[in-house]
């Protein structure tokens, strides 16, 4: 299966922009998916400077460890 997960959320709720990606690293990776991430709206802004770095939203692991998780499997991640 190839589900898309869409990221629209900013930092202004980093436990909100979190989730897509913990369900696509820790989710759909797992069960040998074909994960593909989208970065559209108020998400591009993490692009920016060391945004990634300093995301952590409650009850999922840091951006950083799920995006490094998702780069490890080659999911394609778009924006």
């Amino acid at each position: 299966m190839r589900p898309l997960f869409m990221l629209l959320t900013g930092s202004g709720d980093p436990t909100r922009v979190s989730i897509p990606l913990h369900l696509a690293a820790n989710g759909s990776v797992e069960v040998g998916d074909q994960p593909v991430v989208v970065l559209a709206g108020d998400a591009t802004e993490y692009l920016l400077g060391d945004a990634i770095e300093r995301t952590e939203g409650v009850g999922v692991p840091p951006m950083r460890e799920l995006l490094a998780k998702l780069r490890d499997h080659e999911v394609p991640v778009y924006v």
